[in-house]
């Protein structure tokens, strides 16, 4: 019994640390007050904190108003990335916005958000 124990636990340790191969600065910007029709973009920061180069198979924004750009080669151990983001600003009030990140051989995809107000044109 104690060696099935120790199995499932060498199992379950060596995917929680599997999965951390990556750390972002920031998983979420506030844009605060934006003016309409004036698009924005922020830069989300990661480290490939893995032994092996990290490859981002692909970014999706939940919304056409939502532009993310990702480096398409992989990313070297102890290197950066960056994952720019943009929101189009077309439409007045609150936003939130949230955009994908799917990393090859990790599970869990990273959520990275946007928010902020875009302010009516006078």
């Amino acid at each position: 019994m104690k060696k099935i124990l120790f199995i499932a636990f060498v199992l379950c340790a060596s995917n929680l640390f599997a999965q951390n191969i990556y750390q972002f600065t920031s998983l979420k910007h506030n844009f605060g007050k934006i003016k309409q029709g004036t698009p924005v973009t922020y830069v989300f920061a990661f480290k490939n904190t893995g032994a092996k180069p990290l490859i981002v198979e692909v970014a999706t924004a939940e919304c056409g108003c939502t532009t993310p750009d990702y480096p398409k080669e992989p990313v070297p151990k102890g290197k950066d990335g960056k994952i720019k983001v943009t929101f189009n600003a077309e439409s007045a009030g609150t936003f939130s916005k949230k955009v994908t990140v799917k990393f090859a051989n990790v599970d869990d995809p990273a959520t990275l958000t946007i928010e902020g107000e875009v302010i009516a044109k006078k």
